[in-house]
């Protein structure tokens, strides 16, 4: 079973694309690093970060690709990830029991007791992937690798997930409003201001047959 779906906005919204040209850091207790090839191994509370981009986990292997990017396979209980989106102040966040993420095409797998989110929006089964490029996620219903923790319900083989209303246009609204106020009610029609004249005081006969206004009283 699978599922494709794209998370779009009015602009083109990817993956903070100057990430790429930040250095890239790396920690854990142990493992180490080869500076000639640009790749490593780290356990233990491992923490890369390269611009807005973060990843937790146990392990993980990783790599500095020839542009600059990261790639990287993570494991943990679970691996978090997480970067900003390019010129929105929005995060889009993975979490699973295992992450493959290859920089280069911007491109995010998701094993196990997978989770994506972005904005309130969410998706969960064991098997997610998503393009930063053009926001396009799929699922795939597939059983659980493992069983589940003490307490934890299993995933099983379905795609569940959550999309938050859309937020309303207030100015559209307002403007939709006085449209309609400004339309006759019985034809619908704009309504034009009212050019009737206005009521003259009556006129009375004086005595040189000549007329004349009435007083004011």
């Amino acid at each position: 079973m699978g599922l494709a779906l794209g998370w779009l906005c009015a602009t083109t919204a990817q993956a903070e694309k100057a990430d790429r040209e930040k250095p890239i850091f790396y920690q854990g207790d142990s493992g180490g690093a080869n500076l000639g090839s640009k790749d490593g191994e780290l356990a233990g509370s491992v923490v890369i970060t390269q611009g807005t981009l973060t990843i937790h986990a146990d392990k993980i292997v990783f790599h500095q690709n020839p542009d600059n990017s990261l790639s990287a396979t993570a494991f943990g209980n679970p691996v978090t990830f997480r970067e900003k989106r390019d010129g929105l102040d929005e995060y889009y966040e993975g979490y699973a029991q295992r992450i493959v993420y290859n920089g280069q095409n911007r491109f995010l797998e998701l094993f196990d007791r997978a989770l994506l989110k972005k904005s309130g929006d969410e998706i969960r089964s064991n098997y997610i992937t998503y393009d930063a490029g053009t926001e396009v996620f799929k699922a795939e219903g597939r059983p659980d690798s493992k069983p589940p923790d003490a307490g934890e319900a299993p995933l099983g083989s379905r795609v569940r997930g959550v999309f938050q209303p859309q937020p309303k246009d207030d100015k559209a609204t307002k403007d939709s409003k006085d449209s309609k106020d400004s339309k006759d009610v019985k034809t619908g029609k704009d309504a034009k201001p009212s050019t009737a004249p206005k009521t003259a005081p009556p006129l009375q006969l004086k005595g040189d047959d000549a007329l004349a206004p009435v007083p004011a009283k």
